[in-house]
């Protein structure tokens, strides 16, 4: 019975002169196979896509001096700069009055209403957020990581391909993923994050035997029926 396996991938430094599915294919060509998944660090897609910035090129609004405040732990939106760099994308004043709403949520006990309204809050990396030496840069949110989930898949023939958020702290996200696949069932795989954006220099992982594990699942559940 096949199982599944998680092998980190080893590559140079990637930067915004790469194309990250030239770079996926270069690094696991003998490695992935039909039945594998294919997951990317979505920091390195960003970083490939020339998505970052550094804080003395923002200047921080009044929004940003007045939010950063009330966000607790050492996440990026509590940087200043991290804040004004999500707001560059999402804008001053839509962040203001998502943050507001959000407020309001949590004090009906939803959580996460900012977040959702505003995904660069939770996708922008501040800085020493990922490899140098973009560690000296604030690193958006990948653009369509569905579609380079897909080039990935189509290029490498593999059964599937993710752009994945993983950290350290226990959370898991798959941001864009090739069709067919279950993102909370990939994020739940990927929870002890397997990557390395650091000194590892792992940004790729492959998930070998996905495409038979999931058919001998489905056989098994058909066979209860």
């Amino acid at each position: 019975m096949a199982e599944l396996e998680l092998i980190p991938v080893k590559t140079r430094i990637l930067t915004d002169k790469d194309n990250i599915v030239d770079a996926v294919e270069e690094y696991t060509r003998g490695t992935a196979g039909a039945d594998d998944l294919v997951c990317v660090a979505e920091s390195v897609v960003a970083i490939t896509q020339h998505r970052f910035t550094r804080p003395e090129e923002l200047t921080p609004s009044w929004q940003a001096h007045l939010m950063r405040r009330f966000v607790p732990g050492e996440g990026s939106m509590a940087s200043l700069y991290g804040m004004q760099a999500a707001m560059e994308l999402e804008g001053e004043w839509k962040m203001l009055f998502a943050f507001i709403v959000g407020f309001i949520a949590k004090l009906f006990g939803r959580d996460g209403v900012w977040y959702k309204l505003c995904r660069q809050a939770s996708l922008t990396d501040d800085v020493t957020g990922t490899m140098p030496p973009f560690d000296k840069c604030i690193v958006y949110g990948p653009e369509d990581p569905h579609g380079v989930a897909e080039k990935i898949k189509h290029r490498l023939g593999c059964y599937g391909a993710c752009v994945a958020d993983v950290n350290d702290l226990k959370r898991s996200a798959v941001l864009g993923y090739s069709k067919g696949l279950h993102p909370q069932e990939i994020a739940k795989i990927l929870i002890d994050n397997p990557f390395g954006n650091a000194s590892q220099k792992t940004p790729v992982v492959i998930i070998k035997n996905y495409g038979a594990v999931a058919r001998n699942r489905r056989a098994e559940q058909k066979a209860g029926q």
